[in-house]
C-alpha cells in the first residue's frame, strides 16, 4: 500500500509539473505570437505611441468627409447638420515663384441700369492653382555645313555631346528615367506604359540600356562619395533585405549602407551615403566593405561586424557604438504586448536619457560633451544600477531578462557616446537611409539579378547622398549627364552634390 501510494504521489507530482510546464509554454507561445503579429502589425516608431499613420489616415478621411458634406450643404442637396459641416481654413496665398498666366473675363462697357460709359474702379483677382501635362519635345541640331571658294575646303561645327553614344535621349529625359526608377522606385515597365499613354513609345529594353549606360558613366561620382564616407571618423551601419529573382524563384540579398551625417555634433563635413549589395549576410560582407576603414560604427548588435571590433584587424580595430533605439525597441514590445510594468519603467528611463539628448543635437563637440557630463551620464548610470538589481532577480530564460542582458552585456558600447560627443545615440540616420528601399520593395517586387542589385546600390548612393544635401536628384543628375564627358577629371569633385549646390546658389546671391 505505501509503494503504491508513493508512486501514485509521484505520478500526480510530475502530472502536476508537466502541467505547469505546458501552461509556461503555452505563455510564451502567446507571447511569442503577439509579439510578431505587433512586429508585422504594429507601429513602426514608438515614440509617445503616437500611432502616426493611422492618425493621418483619419485626419484625412474626416477632412475628406467635411469638405463632402460642406460641398452637398453649398449646392443645395439634402440638409446636412450644422455641426457636422468644419469650418474652412485660410488658404494660405499660392507660391510666388510660379508663373502667372492671366485670364480677364469680358465685361459690359456700358451702364446695365442707364446705358452710360463705365469707368474701370479696379478688378478682383482669384488665383486657381493648375497644372500643365508633361510636354515632350525633339531638339533638332543643325550643322551647317560651309564651303570655301577659295580652296573648296568644307567646314561644319562639330557634333554636340549626347550622354549616350548613338542614342537619341537628353539629359533631362535620362535623368528622369533614374530618379523614377531609383528615386521613387517605379519599374521600367511602368515607366514604359506611362510614357506609351502620353505617345511616347520606349520599350523596357531601350530605357534599360539606358539606365546601364548612365550607370557607368556616373561611375567616379560614386567613387568620390565612397572616399568621402570612408574618410569619416564615425559611420552609421546598417543593412536591409531584398528580394532578388533567381532561376524559378526568389532569394533574398542585402542592401548595406555606411552612412556619414557630422551634423548632430555640427561638423563642417557634408553628409553622404555609401550602398553596397550582397547576396546574404555573411560577415564577410561588411569586413569587406570596410576593409580599410578605422573609426567609430554605430550600428546594432549583427554578429557579422564582430571580427571589425576585433583588437588584432588589420589596419586596427573599430569602435563599436551601440544603438539605443534597438534596445529600447526590445523592452517597449514588452511593455506594449506583455504589459510588463519592468519594461515599462525601463522605457521610461531611457526616454529621460532621450529627452536630454534631444536638446544637444547640432551643438559642437565640446558643449555635447557638458551636457551629457552634467545630465546624461547620472541617468545612465541610474539606468544600469536599476537593471542589474532587476535582473538579478529574473531567470534567465525570462523574455524581460533577455532584453536586458541586450543593453548589460554590451554596456561598453552603449555608453561610448558619454566619452566621445561625435556619437549619437541611436543609428536611426542609417535607417532613414534605407527606408527608401523598404518602401521600394513593395513596388519593383524584386531586383532582376545580382547585377541589378549592385547597380541599384550604386545609383541610390547618389541620390540618397543628394537628398541628404538638399539637393533637387532629377536637377542635379540632369546637369551632370550633361557635363560629366567633357568634365576635367581632376574637378569631378566639382559634380558632387554639396559642391554642384554651392556652385548653383552662387548667381542667385550675387543677384540677389
Amino acid at each position: 500500500m505505501r509503494a503504491t501510494l508513493a508512486a501514485a504521489e509521484l505520478a500526480r507530482q510530475e502530472a502536476e509539473a508537466r502541467a505547469v510546464g505546458a501552461e509556461a509554454m503555452v505563455a510564451h507561445l502567446k507571447l511569442l505570437i503577439a509579439k510578431l503579429k505587433h512586429d508585422r502589425f504594429g507601429a513602426s516608431s514608438e515614440r509617445g505611441r503616437k500611432l502616426i499613420d493611422q492618425l493621418e489616415l483619419e485626419l484625412s478621411e474626416r477632412v475628406t468627409a467635411a469638405s463632402e458634406d460642406a460641398t452637398k450643404a453649398e449646392t443645395g442637396e439634402p440638409r446636412i447638420p450644422s455641426e457636422t459641416l468644419r469650418r474652412r481654413p485660410v488658404r494660405a496665398p499660392l507660391p510666388e515663384h510660379l508663373p502667372r498666366e492671366r485670364v480677364v473675363l469680358p465685361a459690359s462697357s456700358v451702364c446695365p441700369c442707364c446705358g452710360g460709359k463705365l469707368a474701370k474702379l479696379g478688378e478682383d483677382i482669384t488665383e486657381t492653382l493648375e497644372v500643365v501635362p508633361r510636354q515632350w519635345k525633339v531638339i533638332q541640331t543643325v550643322r551647317e555645313k560651309f564651303s570655301c571658294r577659295s580652296c573648296e575646303a568644307i567646314t561644319q561645327p562639330p557634333a554636340p555631346f549626347h550622354p549616350i553614344v548613338r542614342g537619341r535621349a537628353g539629359p533631362q529625359l535620362l535623368a528622369m528615367i533614374l530618379e523614377a526608377k531609383f528615386g521613387q522606385h517605379l519599374p521600367l515597365n511602368r515607366l514604359s506604359e506611362t510614357y506609351a499613354r502620353e505617345g511616347i513609345e520606349l520599350s523596357v529594353s531601350t530605357i534599360a540600356d539606358w539606365v546601364g549606360t548612365c550607370t557607368a558613366m556616373l561611375t567616379p561620382l560614386m567613387v568620390l562619395i565612397d572616399a568621402h564616407v570612408l574618410a569619416a571618423a564615425r559611420l552609421h551601419g546598417d543593412d536591409t533585405t531584398v528580394p532578388v529573382l533567381a532561376r524559378g524563384r526568389t532569394v533574398t540579398g542585402r542592401i548595406w549602407t555606411y552612412l556619414r551625417d557630422d551634423r548632430p555634433f555640427a561638423g563642417p563635413a557634408p553628409p553622404s551615403a555609401m550602398f553596397r549589395y550582397s547576396r546574404d549576410r555573411t560577415g564577410e560582407h561588411p569586413q569587406r566593405h570596410l576593409a580599410g576603414y578605422q573609426g567609430i560604427l554605430q550600428a546594432d548588435a549583427y554578429a557579422g561586424f564582430n571580427d571589425l571590433y576585433a583588437a588584432n584587424r588589420k589596419p586596427g580595430p573599430i569602435r563599436e557604438a551601440a544603438c539605443w533605439a534597438h534596445a529600447r525597441r526590445k523592452l517597449f514590445k514588452l511593455a506594449e504586448v506583455a504589459r510588463s510594468p519592468l519594461a515599462a519603467e525601463a522605457v521610461r528611463r531611457i526616454d529621460a536619457i532621450f529627452d536630454a539628448e534631444r536638446a544637444i543635437n547640432g551643438l559642437p563637440v565640446e558643449q555635447r560633451m557638458a551636457v551629457r557630463q552634467e545630465r546624461i551620464a547620472p541617468l545612465v548610470a541610474e539606468l544600469e544600477r536599476w537593471m542589474r538589481e532587476q535582473r538579478a532577480r529574473m531567470s534567465r530564460h525570462a523574455d524581460l531578462a533577455k532584453a536586458i542582458d541586450y543593453m548589460l552585456v554590451r554596456w561598453e558600447a552603449f555608453t561610448r557616446f558619454l566619452v566621445d560627443g561625435r556619437i549619437c545615440l541611436t543609428n536611426n540616420a542609417a535607417e532613414r537611409a534605407l527606408r527608401g528601399v523598404a518602401l521600394g520593395r513593395r513596388a519593383w517586387m524584386f531586383a532582376g539579378s545580382d547585377r541589378g542589385g549592385e547597380r541599384a546600390a550604386a545609383m541610390y548612393s547618389l541620390i540618397v547622398t543628394a537628398k541628404m544635401n538638399d539637393v533637387d536628384p532629377r536637377a542635379w543628375l540632369a546637369d551632370v549627364l550633361a557635363r560629366i564627358a567633357d568634365h576635367p577629371a581632376s574637378r569631378l569633385h566639382e559634380l558632387l552634390p554639396w559642391t554642384w549646390k554651392a556652385a548653383q546658389a552662387a548667381p542667385a546671391a550675387e543677384a540677389a
